[in-house]
């Protein structure tokens, strides 16, 4: 079964008129060079958000985006 990588999931939250977490989330990632963009793996996006997600405020904004990505993904 194909999965679309979260990235990919996560450019179709985008809004750059939004204030809403996801919609910055996902507009910030947009811009984010280094973003593992291929990847399905919660532990390797999750690091490296850790890492070098700066312009995400909460880590609680990924786990959010997470759970949406997998219920969209079923």
């Amino acid at each position: 079964m194909y999965r679309q990588s979260f990235f990919h999931y996560l450019m179709t939250e985008r809004n750059p008129d939004s204030y809403e977490d996801l919609a910055q989330f996902a507009n910030n990632a947009f811009y984010d060079q280094s973003f593992p963009k291929q990847s399905q793996d919660y532990d390797e996006l999750s690091q490296y958000l850790e890492l070098n997600g700066n312009y995400l405020p909460s880590m609680t904004i990924f786990d959010a985006a997470w759970e949406i990505y997998l219920a969209k993904m079923v």
